[in-house]
């Protein structure tokens, strides 16, 4: 199980060039994308032309930042976590990606006990990839691998806007 974290860009970047990777080798890919569905992602253009990747995106188009979170961000939430227990145990999908679940996790949309349980219950040939910043620690010590995204230097931060194709 890998987990990419930190307040850096490069987290759904690196699990989608994980994900590029393995269907070049002929591997099954399904992304599971929390709190990001109604939003103009690039990746959204793409996912269905690539043989061997699945894409699901939850969300309803708007950055979830409050705690507690609005009752159908959770609903939404739920439904993308019971969706990626449905694709991990079925194992038909040599690869899981769970774009953004533990930000879904810091604003407490869904229980860190449940993905825990999701993450030791997988087969064995299934490889889970958990994205997003504030990656709890419980997810972190059952990892095989934690890489953290530090952000040294952003260009959002002279005002750059974010541009198509690069940020989204």
């Amino acid at each position: 199980m890998q987990v990419y974290t930190g307040n850096g860009k490069g987290k759904t970047t690196a699990a989608f060039g994980l994900a590029l990777r393995a269907i070049g080798r002929g591997l099954k890919v399904y992304v599971i994308q929390f709190i990001k569905g109604g939003f103009d992602y690039g990746e959204l253009y793409i996912a269905d032309k690539l043989p061997n990747l699945k894409l699901k995106a939850f969300g309803r188009g708007k950055f979830v930042t409050e705690k507690p979170a609005e009752k159908e961000d959770v609903k939404l939430a739920e439904e993308a976590l019971a969706l990626a227990e449905k694709v991990i145990k079925s194992g038909e999908y040599d690869i899981v990606i769970l774009d953004e679940v533990n930000v879904a996790l810091d604003l407490k949309l869904i229980k860190t006990e449940k993905v825990v349980e999701l993450v030791k219950s997988k087969p064995r040939h299934v490889e889970l990839v958990l994205t997003g910043r504030y990656a709890p620690a419980e997810i972190v010590e059952i990892a095989d691998l934690v890489t953290e995204m530090k952000e040294i230097k952003h260009p959002f931060s002279k005002g750059q806007q974010a541009r198509k194709g690069i940020e989204y």
